[in-house]
């Protein structure tokens, strides 16, 4: 299909969703939860065969980790917004100045329109989901282009939608080379992009034609301060648990382990202890591939080049070694890495772990602060003022303390970037009111003191005029 006829096909399923959307532009509470419901019970009754699709576009994903990762969350995400978006749906009062009354105020929340989301492969079911409950939950109608990597799951999903939603209200699309191009083009009423930084600029370059408003969810090196105050064993069994999670292929994956110089030989021995407990072979069948060739071929390269700069690299499962054919990549260390190295210079999307030593936290702040901006910063330390140190002086999309990645499935939190990380939040009531129009509405009173405020200016209307500016201002307050 040629890219002009890409863009003419895509352009009319917007076009359709949005005269569907003009026919019903408030739906009610109980058709949003309706939606819903039905999504919910599609997961639910199809989640084997949702994990079957998603294993066979990475070549090996374990069932478990899918329903962990992705089928529970999605599910989570769903249960949250039926149960709060009557609230969310509620007018918000808001206070009327004193110079208006009786004049009211308010704040009403109404759906968009049609609002666009682009998947990446690395968790396809939940970062179809969460985005599309938020979308219908706030009443929009919803496009969803799919990642060129997860053909077998945009598949099942197409087969799956269409049962249930018309592509009036759930239109799913397959990548075909130049989709995904043509698709940021549209003009779409809200659009939601995860993915790379450098993706990510070229959709937001592409929405600003038609001026849509863009949430950005990108990524970025997610560092990890342990201190010296809490216990080595626990922090590794956390993060290393959260950084083999998807073999490393997630977007608040930890990156690199910033820890005191003194504590490096400790941490790399019970680094080591901690995984030979856990996999002896990287055949395991719980054990991710990475999703591609090109992505594998770029591990091997970034490791290669750490060896080649000085960098000592430790394989933490080591009878495993490389598997280009089933492209497994056993988690490695890469200590004493220097900015000259790849690994330190771009997000590392795989089972790469530098550690950075340092000698005062100040130095891990100033170190972290030095680099864009993170999509997650995770710290180790049951210390009060320590916590407040981290959080006060760094800044990110998101934070974990002792503990990495769980903040993201938390539905009553919001998840986004800053800077290089993204913008915009979704998730919960923040999801909700991101792809609403919150809409102010003043109501002005049968009878109103601004009838004098209009020129040209008589004797009543400048007295009240110097009354309100003399009485407001003319004080500190």
């Amino acid at each position: 299909m040629s890219d002009l006829l890409i863009a003419s096909v895509l352009e009319q399923y917007r076009q359709r969703q949005y005269d569907a959307f003009m026919q019903q532009p408030m739906p009610m509470v109980e058709d949003r939860i309706a939606a819903l419901k039905k999504v919910k019970q599609l997961i639910i009754q199809h989640q084997a065969q949702i994990c079957e699709a998603i294993a066979a576009d990475f070549g090996c994903r374990s069932a478990s980790e899918t329903a962990l990762l992705e089928i529970f969350t999605s599910l989570e995400s769903i249960n949250d917004a039926i149960k709060h978006v009557k609230a969310w749906m509620k007018p918000q009062r808001r206070h009327t100045s004193l110079w208006f009354k009786p004049a009211k105020n308010r704040v009403i929340p109404q759906p968009l329109g049609v609002v666009g989301i682009i998947v990446p492969w690395n968790y396809p079911l939940f970062l179809t989901i969460a985005p599309m409950v938020a979308a219908l939950a706030a009443g929009n109608r919803v496009m969803v282009k799919m990642s060129e990597n997860s053909q077998h799951l945009c598949q099942l999903l197409q087969q799956l939608f269409e049962v249930d939603f018309s592509n009036e209200q759930i239109c799913i699309i397959a990548e075909e080379g130049q989709t995904g191009i043509a698709f940021s083009q549209l003009k779409f009423d809200h659009l939601i992009f995860t993915g790379s930084t450098t993706t990510g600029k070229a959709v937001m370059a592409a929405a600003a034609t038609h001026l849509v408003p863009v949430t950005l969810e990108l990524g970025g090196k997610s560092p990890v301060i342990l201190a010296d105050d809490y216990d080595i064993k626990t922090a590794l069994s956390r993060i290393l648990g959260g950084k083999v999670y998807n073999s490393g292929q997630t977007c608040v994956a930890p990156d690199y382990l910033l820890i005191p110089q003194a504590l490096e030989d400790e941490v790399i021995r019970q680094a080591q202890a901690i995984m030979a407990k856990r996999f002896s072979d990287i055949q395991h069948p719980d054990y991710t591939s990475i999703i591609d060739d090109a992505s594998f071929s770029r591990l091997c390269d970034t490791v290669q080049d750490a060896l080649e700069q000085g960098a000592k690299v430790i394989n933490l499962i080591p009878q495993s070694k490389l598997d280009p054919q089933q492209r497994k990549f056993p988690l490695q260390l890469v200590c004493q890495p220097t900015d000259a190295m790849i690994v330190m210079q771009r997000e590392i999307f795989g089972p790469l772990l530098p550690i950075v030593t340092y000698k005062t936290l100040q130095q891990a702040l100033d170190y972290i602060n030095a680099r864009e901006r993170p999509l997650a910063l995770y710290l180790f330390s049951n210390d009060k003022a320590v916590q407040q140190q981290v959080l006060d002086q760094t800044r990110s999309g998101g934070v974990a303390i002792n503990d990495v990645m769980l903040h993201v499935a938390q539905d009553d939190l919001p998840f986004g970037g800053v800077g290089h990380s993204g913008m915009g939040h979704y998730h919960g009531r923040e999801g909700f009111e991101r792809l609403s129009k919150m809409r102010p509405v003043m109501h002005q009173a049968a009878l109103s003191s601004t009838k004098y405020l209009y020129a040209p200016y008589g004797k009543i209307g400048k007295r009240l005029i110097n009354f309100i500016i003399n009485r407001k201002f003319s004080r500190y307050e």
